[in-house]
């Protein structure tokens, strides 16, 4: 079978990008369709923020009955992609028939435009983006996936390792049965930590939405300076993660902690709409008519994910965690029909994360790869860094007795 690459530059060939998905997965009862506008955004530069910095490009595979038979997209991040020990750019919403020379074709076209902007190797599948939606390959797993998770068929995973792809990081997600009790000594924790005076927890609130985002901004550049190539989140991407939140929150689902007025750790928690979506087939013209108060009636959302959490260094080994945890359950048995909590993703390079999982009773779900592709077979691939259990310690936090 003979293939050919469409730039996606134009209304017909975008919508033609969206249609990729729907072709392939027309007979898999486990594939929910993303919205197609939240793809779309991802590529439109007065929608992300990414362009200010990074460039991207999409195309569309077709075969010699000009049927569409896959699609990919390439970026490069430049505040990131040069402080890897080589210059490293991004592929992803890779999508492709079951045909090993139509990836190859796929996988040659992001390498050769990495190539000539100066890059030197290529992660994927990852996002034009942060790394909360749209990351990884599915390997282990292969259910209905929450909003923002990748879902792929499982004979991607050969398609990437043939082509030379090497695990950089391992991303697990685990579930949370909320009819099951928390562990008493988590809970004890929690009870200990929540009652101190110098603590305080409030929920987000739509009112104060911007205080609370210039929070999120402080504790997460903070929390997350210890994560390799980290670099800080500005004002204009906290406002995007704002507008996307007002859509879909729970206001009672987000979780911020203060020391006495100092923010030191947040939760974010999210329906999963993708419940809902799966009935839509990626078109945002159906859900717009779907009143708010119908979905509350019918229960169809079960399910949350937490998206992301994050705790000041100094702040970490103080049990907050467990108090946030504690304020969120405390909260959800307002929404009773919200019987499972998705707590994703961890990668392998944050074992305090993956430990706080597991003390909460996270049982396994399914696991994502983030794979690497060195384009000079003269360098040595190695995995991402771990995050050091100690970053208390070198962030100038004491131990409490």
């Amino acid at each position: 079978m003979n293939y050919r690459l469409i730039e996606v530059n134009d209304k017909q060939t975008s919508r033609q990008f969206a249609d990729v998905m729907r072709l392939l997965y027309h007979n898999d009862k486990n594939f929910i369709c993303p919205l197609d506008s939240m793809i779309d955004d991802i590529f439109n530069p007065e929608k992300n923020i990414f362009f200010t910095h990074g460039e991207a490009i999409r195309w569309i595979m077709v075969d010699e009955k000009e049927r569409l038979s896959g699609r990919v997209a390439a970026f490069i991040n430049r505040r990131k992609a040069f402080t890897f020990q080589q210059p490293t750019g991004g592929m992803g919403f890779f999508e492709c028939v079951n045909d090993s020379s139509a990836a190859v074709i796929l996988f040659d076209a992001c390498q050769n435009w990495l190539e000539e902007r100066g890059m030197q190797a290529m992660d994927g599948p990852i996002n034009f983006g942060e790394n909360d939606n749209f990351w990884g390959l599915l390997v282990e797993g292969f259910m209905p996936q929450s909003f923002g998770m990748n879902y792929n068929p499982p004979y991607y995973r050969k398609f990437f390792e043939d082509y030379g792809f090497t695990p950089y990081f391992e991303q697990v997600t685990n579930h949370l049965d909320r009819k099951k009790p928390f562990p008493e000594r988590f809970w004890k924790i929690a009870d200990w930590v929540r009652q101190k005076p110098e603590f305080d927890f409030r929920h987000f609130t739509l009112a104060e939405a911007d205080s609370f985002m210039r929070d999120f901004l402080e504790i997460y550049n903070d929390a997350w300076q210890f994560h390799e190539n980290f670099s800080p989140m500005g004002p204009d991407a906290a406002q995007r993660i704002l507008e996307q939140l007002k859509q879909i929150v729970i206001p009672e689902f987000i979780w911020f902690a203060y020391h006495e007025t100092e923010p030191i750790a947040f939760e974010i928690m999210i329906p999963d709409i993708n419940q809902l979506l799966k009935y839509f087939n990626g078109r945002p013209t159906l859900l717009k008519k779907l009143r708010i108060g119908l979905i509350g009636r019918k229960n169809i959302l079960t399910r949350s994910r937490i998206t992301i959490m994050g705790v000041k260094p100094k702040f970490q080994k103080s049990g907050i965690e467990s108090a946030l945890f504690w304020h969120m359950d405390k909260a959800m048995k307002e929404f009773p029909q919200y019987t499972e909590v998705e707590l994703s993703w961890v990668g392998d390079f944050n074992p305090k994360m993956r430990m706080l999982h597991e003390s909460v009773g996270g049982v396994f779900a399914k696991k994502h790869i983030t794979f690497r592709k060195l384009f000079s077979d003269q360098v040595k691939n190695e995995r991402a860094t771990v995050i050091p259990l100690n970053t208390r310690d070198k962030s100038g936090g004491k131990e409490k007795k």
